[in-house]
């Protein structure tokens, strides 16, 4: 299932892709959003990811009800909708040159949109895919306009069953996007390793036929690094330049340091993966010459034979495997044996019974 996204091919036959969520680190300040890009790539991700939307796309101007977060567990406890989005909001007259200075480091720009206008806008932009959110991933409209520019999607399944997913998946490959990455994800922020449900990773491969991965909004980089054993082939992670400077979302995005662990790591996770392999590894070989085997112990002179205090399971591995050792024991040594010595066959005469 193995697609391109510019450059970089996306598959589990290749390292995983690593997302670098700006979502509202940006603080309000373009020059913080360029220092964030700039070490997103100093960090190794392979992209950076914005979120393309305004205040009024997103809600209405309301401080009650339904559009008040009362929660005491949110991040954003106290606040409307409409003033999270306008703070959170990355203003679409940055974002070309966001796109930009992504292109100059080296790095992927692409973007979530979240109506029909944020698509016409990346379309401008040449954004190379589309990142459809948790929240929206029920918006079949959206799904349909977004698939319609043919570039590859990838969907967070945040809350989404079963057959949730399944529509919208249909409805994606329906109005024309063939490249698909579903991402195994907890709508919770932060999200907790135990209720990451990782193993989900490789039945929604199975049950979807899409690539897979992970938006992980767990504390640290362990629950994406155990999804690459489960064949996460994407990994998206929020990102900001230090989570004590604040934003909305910077008590469970990663540090610079931390996000260059992750790259690290999770390469490191998929390169150990291999294939099945038993017996010797060509990088083995080398080591069997310390395995244990049967030597001689003792200065043995011609006609002895050999006595349970005369051969040992030692290392190197020169001699006879040592399930041997209780038939060697009573053999005779026609011409004797050093301290020292492998245990071999041909120390022995050929016609004592062994």
């Amino acid at each position: 299932m193995t697609f391109m996204i510019r450059d970089i091919p996306i598959g589990r036959d290749h390292p995983p892709f690593i997302i670098a969520e700006m979502s509202g680190n940006h603080n309000r300040s373009l020059d913080r959003a360029m220092d964030i890009v700039d070490a997103a790539a100093a960090a190794g991700a392979h992209a950076i990811k914005l979120q393309t939307y305004t205040a009024d796309t997103m809600t209405l101007d309301l401080e009650e009800g339904d559009f008040f977060i009362s929660d005491p567990n949110s991040p954003w406890t106290g606040r409307s909708l409409y003033n999270l989005y306008e703070e959170a909001h990355t203003p679409w007259d940055w974002q070309k040159a966001i796109f930009q200075r992504a292109a100059m480091r080296g790095l992927i720009c692409l973007s979530t949109p979240f109506d029909s206008s944020a698509v016409e806008f990346l379309e401008s932009l040449d954004a190379p895919c589309y990142k459809i959110a948790s929240f929206e991933n029920t918006d079949v409209q959206l799904v349909r306009r977004v698939a319609a520019t043919g570039k590859p999607m990838i969907i967070s399944t945040g809350m989404a069953t079963v057959a949730e997913i399944d529509e919208t998946v249909r409805a994606a490959r329906a109005a024309g996007c063939e490249d698909i990455v579903l991402l195994q994800c907890t709508s919770t922020y932060p999200a907790t390793p135990e209720n990451s449900n990782i193993l989900t990773i490789p039945h929604m491969r199975e049950l979807f036929g899409t690539e897979v991965g992970l938006s992980d909004h767990t504390m640290g980089v362990g629950v994406s690094v155990a999804s690459v054993a489960l064949g996460a082939s994407v990994i998206e992670k929020h990102f900001t330049l230090a989570r004590a400077d604040g934003g909305v979302d910077s008590t469970f995005s990663l540090e610079p340091d931390e996000m260059k662990q992750l790259v690290v790591e999770t390469e490191r996770a998929w390169q150990s993966l291999g294939s099945v392999q038993y017996g010797p590894h060509r990088a083995e070989k080398k080591s069997l010459q310390f395995r244990r085997s049967l030597y001689i112990v003792n200065d043995l002179p011609a006609g002895h034979r050999i006595t349970e205090g005369d051969v040992r399971a030692i290392r190197p591995g020169g001699g006879l495997p040592t399930k041997y050792r209780d038939v060697v024991i009573g053999q005779r040594l026609p011409r004797g044996a050093k301290r020292g010595t492998p245990v071999t066959w041909d120390l022995f005469t050929r016609d004592d019974k062994i």
